[in-house]
């Protein structure tokens, strides 16, 4: 298991790479990701795609191609040579706006990796998507801004938010029922958690979460 962060960047709307990785780090271009890596400076450990966005093929040194009918999208090709490589924890830009088909992928993406034992976020515009599978996510009493909270199996059991404007105890969520949605953070350590199932957490970027 790496302790660092495996970065994935895609051809989806690119609100701003707001991070520089460290020597455990490494960074995964999926398709036209390998340009706007290129725009900031952003060193590229590998590159991944069928390349229908970008239109040719880059020269790297660590480039694979895929086919364009496939079964996986190019982020997720690309997630699965981070768990590969022994990544627990992705961060992942480029993967929201544009075609929301691609944006729905991506959020079954985060439950994947969260039903795997390992963590995702997907960094859109001015919010974080995360998902959560029978564990605990912990925010700082400097938390700010709106949360919302939903279930992406079928229900989620054992949900508890505390510390929040609406709190909920031992809860049952549903995923055709937005109970936890626009909840807000009141200056208080705060938590989410869920006993059986998946959530789906949307917070502002400017949260810190752990």
């Amino acid at each position: 298991m790496k302790t660092g962060i495996c970065y994935v960047v895609g051809a989806g709307e690119n609100y701003g790479l707001d991070f520089m990785p460290h020597s455990d780090d490494y960074v995964i271009a999926a398709d036209a990701g390998f340009q706007v890596l290129e725009q900031n400076g952003i060193k590229i450990d590998m590159v991944i795609g069928d390349f229908d966005t970008l239109h040719q093929v880059p020269t790297h040194s660590n480039v694979i191609v895929l086919n364009k009918e496939k079964d996986t999208t190019d982020m997720l090709s690309a997630v699965r040579e981070g768990i590969k490589k022994g990544y627990d924890i992705f961060h992942i830009y480029c993967g929201t706006g544009g075609r929301v088909e691609h944006t729905i992928a991506n959020m079954q993406l985060l439950t994947e990796l969260s039903q795997r034992g390992k963590h995702g976020f997907l960094f859109g515009k001015d919010y974080i998507i995360t998902a959560v599978t029978n564990e605990t996510l912990h925010f700082p009493k400097e938390a700010s801004g709106f949360v919302s909270v939903f279930s992406h199996s079928d229900k989620a059991e054992g949900v508890f938010l505390k510390g929040l404007k609406y709190e909920l105890e031992n809860a049952v969520l549903s995923n055709t029922y937005p109970l936890g949605v626009s909840n807000e953070f009141i200056g208080e350590e705060s938590s989410i958690s869920v006993g059986n199932g998946t959530l789906v957490v949307v917070f502002p970027k400017e949260v810190r979460w752990d």
